[in-house]
């Protein structure tokens, strides 16, 4: 457990040798998201291999007030620096955790060897038309969320939710390091499969990602839905050890 900022964070570590992976999990989901992978990982590198709930998810405190990505950026820097793992990081980031990704490595772009993005939220994707179609869909079914009990991951999926605009606008603005190598995984199917335009938008995202540094490869997982990492272990486990392998 780690403190950051008056809240206790929970961090899994596999011990290994470095680069160590550090594996993120999309919104309202916890580190028990990468449980069948982890040994998996660690079998195959030797790395050290670190998951950890965010805030308000897991075993982690919970944080009031709308879902910040700079606090879950603070997390992330407390967690590693308490581990002493400030360099040869690869981060293995999935849906939401993308854009905590995208702000660490901007803040330290020295820690990072490397990042597998696994249909993850990147920046082009969040056009001003784009993030006015996702509030006009989601707005009614956070209505319904409400209504319900009560759960760690409702409440974060209504935290996030909360300032979804101006959150997105903003980070529709960032972009990647160059000098941070990236592998995107995107889905086939994507978390948009019955909206094809939307779908569409999500992989043209992806691939203009892709075309704007060097060091960027895009795989594209057909078949798979939004949970690659659960429809595809193989895929994934694949191209975090490419990462890993080119980072020695």
């Amino acid at each position: 457990m780690i403190s950051n900022n008056g809240h206790r964070l929970a961090f899994h570590v596999t011990p290994g040798h470095l680069p160590a992976i550090v594996l993120d999990s999309g919104g309202g989901e916890d580190s028990s998201y990468w449980n069948d992978l982890v040994p998996q990982l660690s079998k195959a590198t030797g790395s050290k291999i670190i998951t950890y709930d965010r805030a308000g998810l897991g075993d982690s405190d919970a944080v009031k007030g709308p879902w910040n990505v700079h606090g879950a950026v603070s997390d992330l820097r407390a967690g590693l620096r308490r581990l002493g793992v400030t360099r040869d990081v690869i981060l293995v980031s999935h849906s939401q955790a993308g854009e905590v990704a995208t702000y660490f490595v901007r803040e330290h772009p020295r820690w990072v060897s490397g990042a597998v993005l696994v249909d993850a939220n990147l920046p082009p994707f969040y056009t001003d038309a784009q993030i006015a179609r996702i509030v006009a869909v989601y707005t009614p079914q956070i209505k319904e969320l409400k209504k319900q009990p009560s759960t760690r991951r409702n409440r974060q999926l209504i935290a996030t939710a909360t300032n979804f605009g101006p959150v997105h606008h903003a980070y529709h603005q960032v972009s990647w390091p160059k000098s941070v190598p990236a592998i995107v995984i995107v889905s086939g199917k994507t978390p948009f499969e019955d909206s094809p335009q939307d779908a569409q938008h999500w992989r043209d995202a992806a691939a203009a990602f892709t075309k704007a540094g060097p060091e960027r490869t895009l795989i594209t997982a057909e078949g798979t839905s939004h949970d690659i990492a659960k429809d595809e272990p193989e895929l994934v486990l694949d191209q975090i050890e490419q990462m890993v392998s080119t980072r020695r």
